[in-house]
């Protein structure tokens, strides 16, 4: 898009000596500003923003050029020798971020902040104002464009207080809100984290110096971002903690060790550090207890291939067979419902109970799946708008998840006997704001854009001063026809005309033998001369002057009313992110729920019955991968196997080596 050229190691070399050495001289004012910026984040490709690109220079250039298959060219001098360049447009930047972000790297996003014509009142040698709004790592992605819509995305920190044995594992997804901490140790540390996958794990920088631990982080598929251990002071994260959920204390929340809380708050602290400042939307912090679930090992978990095969794929894992969701939270609630199995058999046979539910009903199963499948990502639309990213088209989705939540709590209500589980995702959905989605039913257009500085979101009709301006904006002839024909009866001239130049703006003309008619006493208005022509009068009025500068304003004006109405709105979604929230994991229950009673229906899959005891017997069992393959590959059916353990005698003995 630029021409070919190659750099050199040369150039990033000199580059970086610029940067650590501000005594050598750059060779232009926004290369000074360049490189001050990437001086301030080392670690990240700097999309530096010019115009509709984001342009990468030095070593960043030559990486992205390299990963993105991009033409690397060159932008003037420094020091001497080209400078290695490349480029993105704006427009298509999440296709771009997308390849750099499964490669591993960091990518810090540096913005105008300013228009050019300000830079420009301030000296033509001035530059541009510019700073990094937001740097993107594998566990800080909202947009949808980025993400796997069925999948979480963990970011997660370890740590642990200098001279204990035991660690502390939190992590987060910043699309739904979920914030979690776990105690672990070295023996079970790479349990936890392939039950938690994480995108990326931020950890002292000294865990880097132990082979087993890096070992283990990189096994679990994550990006590594080290910190100062200085970073993981208790203290300082339990302030950041309470500040950021403004309570006096962590107590409402849980007991929590002081590992739980450095890794909680370096959590949190790595969150403002890489969102600069827009924080998205946190659950208070739970503490998670694996005895809760069954404790598998990261080989065994592998190896299940519950949610991944062993190379990687979401096809032909027990997740993929047997997914029957019709939303993204369901498809996310059922990958961590099998991430972490049940133990406890009061809590399968509550979940099982929702399941036969909608197993028994075939109607309220079909019209709830079917208002599910209109469902929008509520959960990740309100984490764009939570972090300042969101757009109308997030309020949008916001406004149509409510309304169908609406739908889907009266046909909830209207069935008869639904269990405990139900009950209480049932309670869920009514808790959430009804009033909120229709304000954005009414106040959003039917066709949104993208951001909302584009404006055209609010629908005609919602807001008269909106709709005024926009006349103003749109239909200035029409406008100024009716302002002519009223001075036209006013005055009793025909021939009265307003018309328009360059050098007078708006004026109105008459005959010149019409002039003294203009300055009549009787007129209830004054007509101020403005200019003589050798046939023609010119004058202006006030009203005049002030509708045009109410039309040069128009579209400014319009926009703005349209941004504060936006903010009005985030606000009140902000607000009632809580029950939003809510609404949407008793939503995602549901679908889970509903897409298990469908599979059970398809399949002929049966209710297992789950006790204490140390029975086991089953019956005609099958294997939903192997027969889902076989069935696939146009092979005979699946012959199913009985298996019973049970009996006073032990059946099985397991012998195991070194």
């Amino acid at each position: 898009m630029h021409g070919h050229s190659t750099g050199t190691g040369t150039d990033a070399g000199r580059a970086d000596e610029q940067a650590v050495n501000p005594a050598v001289p750059p060779s232009t004012p926004m290369m000074t500003q360049y490189l001050e910026i990437k001086k301030a984040h080392p670690g990240s490709l700097l999309f530096y923003r010019m115009g509709d690109f984001y342009e990468m220079f030095f070593a960043d250039a030559e990486t992205a050029a390299s990963v993105l298959g991009i033409a690397l060219t060159k932008r003037g001098k420094h020091l001497g020798d080209d400078i290695p360049m490349c480029g993105v447009p704006v427009h298509a930047v999440d296709h771009y971020l997308q390849k750099l972000i499964r490669h591993g790297h960091k990518v810090a996003i540096c913005e105008q902040l300013e228009d050019p014509a300000e830079a420009k009142k301030r000296g033509s040698k001035s530059v541009v104002k510019r700073d990094v709004v937001r740097l993107i790592t594998p566990g800080t992605i909202t947009e949808d464009a980025l993400l796997d819509t069925g999948q979480v995305n963990h970011l997660a920190t370890l740590a642990w207080l200098k001279g204990a044995d035991e660690l502390a594992l939190a992590w987060c997804d910043m699309s739904t809100g979920d914030f979690a901490v776990t105690r672990t140790d070295r023996a079970r540390l790479a349990s936890d984290l392939s039950r938690i996958s994480p995108s990326e794990l931020v950890l002292p920088d000294g865990a880097m110096d132990e082979p087993e631990l890096v070992r283990m982080a990189r096994e679990s598929g994550a990006a590594l971002s080290p910190l100062p251990f200085s970073r993981f002071d208790s203290a300082a994260a339990e302030h950041r903690l309470t500040g950021h959920f403004a309570v006096a204390s962590l107590a409402g929340y849980g007991s929590f060790a002081r590992a739980e809380v450095a890794a909680l708050g370096t959590l949190l602290d790595y969150l403002q550090l890489t969102q600069v400042g827009n924080v998205p939307h946190l659950r208070g912090p739970r503490q998670d207890n694996p005895g809760d679930g069954l404790l598998i090992d990261a080989a065994t978990r592998n190896n299940l291939e519950l949610t991944r095969t062993l190379g990687g794929e979401r096809q032909g894992s027990l997740l993929a067979t047997i997914d029957r969701c019709v939303t993204p939270g369901g498809r996310r609630r059922l990958a961590a419902l099998l991430g972490q199995p049940l133990a406890d058999p009061a809590a399968i046979t509550r979940r099982l109970d929702g399941v036969a539910a909608f197993a028994g009903t075939e109607q309220l199963r079909r019209d709830l799946r079917a208002a599910l499948a209109s469902m929008p990502d509520m959960e990740r639309a309100l984490a764009r708008l939570s972090a300042n990213r969101g757009g109308p088209r997030d309020l949008a989705m916001l406004r149509d998840g409510l309304l169908a939540a609406r739908s889907i709590a009266a046909l909830l209500h209207s069935a008869a006997d639904l269990p405990a589980i139900l009950q209480d995702d049932l309670r869920g959905v009514d808790a959430a704001p009804f009033g909120l989605a229709a304000r954005l039913q009414k106040a959003l257009a039917s066709e949104l854009p993208h951001l909302a500085r584009d404006g055209g979101f609010i629908a005609p009709g919602f807001q008269d001063e909106l709709d005024e301006q926009r006349t103003l904006r749109d239909d200035t002839r029409q406008v100024i026809a009716a302002l002519q024909a009223r001075y036209a009866e006013m005055t009793g001239l025909r021939s009265l005309r307003i018309k328009h130049n360059n050098i007078l703006g708006f004026f109105i003309e008459v005959n010149a033998q019409q002039a003294d008619a203009m300055t009549s006493a009787d007129l209830p208005i004054t007509f101020q001369h403005r200019q003589s022509m050798a046939g023609a009068m010119r004058f202006s009025t006030a009203e005049l002057q002030e509708l045009e500068q109410r039309i040069a304003g128009a579209s400014e004006r319009a926009l703005a009313i349209e941004l504060g109405l936006f903010s009005g709105f985030v606000a009140d979604v902000l607000a009632a992110r809580e029950t939003i929230s809510a609404s949407a994991a008793a939503l995602a229950s549901l679908d889970c729920c509903a897409a298990l009673a469908e599979l059970a229906i398809v399949e002929n899959y049966a209710r297992p019955v789950v006790d204490s005891s140390t029975a086991f017997n089953v019956q005609g069992g099958r294997h939903p991968v192997v027969e889902a393959a076989l069935a696939k590959a146009g092979h005979s059916r699946f012959t199913p196997n009985d298996c019973s353990l049970s009996g006073e005698r032990p059946r099985v003995w397991l012998l195991t080596g070194p």
